[in-house]
């Protein structure tokens, strides 16, 4: 009785392997998933690049000392100026400051660059001033086409726009002084 009674379970784990398998993830969506590794060492200041990170347009934007001296001016301007009410992922608690960046490196803004009104990919609009579509004191940052919403060079809205919140800050990390990991921090991956 006993043997019968082990043999059964031994059928029944061998026959639960294929349905437990085929609840993992294929090798295609962990990878989606997986970290990205963004190399910064031709990112000039004031200039931005993008790489995708889960099919999603991540902004890399290495801001100069000039740009980092007018986010604290746009505080009185933007929807939420301490990134209180986050839009689909957490604030990681190293961007809890004005710069929205890690404070090692408050030149380099990190950012999915996803509209928190429909979705849309907001443009780099870096430099200040007038620019199409754009206010005549404009102090730069980013501009979404769709709609208009618009966002400091700290990724954060503008009040009065469609967007509702400020653009996401992924996990990330350095690995070196030019390669940024994308999803992974010192906590584990996003």
């Amino acid at each position: 009785m006993i043997v019968t009674s082990a043999a059964g379970a031994v059928g029944c784990v061998g026959t639960m392997i294929p349905f437990v398998e085929y609840f993992e993830p294929s090798a295609r969506a962990r990878a989606m998933g997986a970290p990205v590794a963004a190399d910064i060492h031709a990112l000039k200041p004031g200039e931005a690049m993008t790489v995708a990170w889960r099919g999603m347009p991540v902004m890399l934007v290495r801001r100069t000392p000039a740009m980092l001296a007018a986010i604290p001016h746009c505080d009185a301007l933007v929807a939420d100026p301490h990134s209180t009410h986050p839009y689909s992922i957490p604030l990681p608690e190293y961007c809890r400051n004005e710069y929205r960046s890690r404070a090692s490196r408050p030149d380099l803004l990190v950012v999915i660059a996803v509209c928190t009104h429909l979705g849309c990919t907001p443009l780099a609009r870096l430099q200040p001033g007038p620019q199409a579509g754009l206010p005549d004191d404009w102090p730069g940052g980013f501009f979404c086409p769709c709609h208009g919403s618009t966002y400091d060079l700290a990724g954060r809205v503008f009040k009065d726009k469609p967007a509702p919140q400020n653009l996401d800050v992924p996990r990330y990390m350095f690995r070196g002084p030019d390669t940024v990991i994308i999803g992974r921090d010192e906590h584990g991956e996003a």
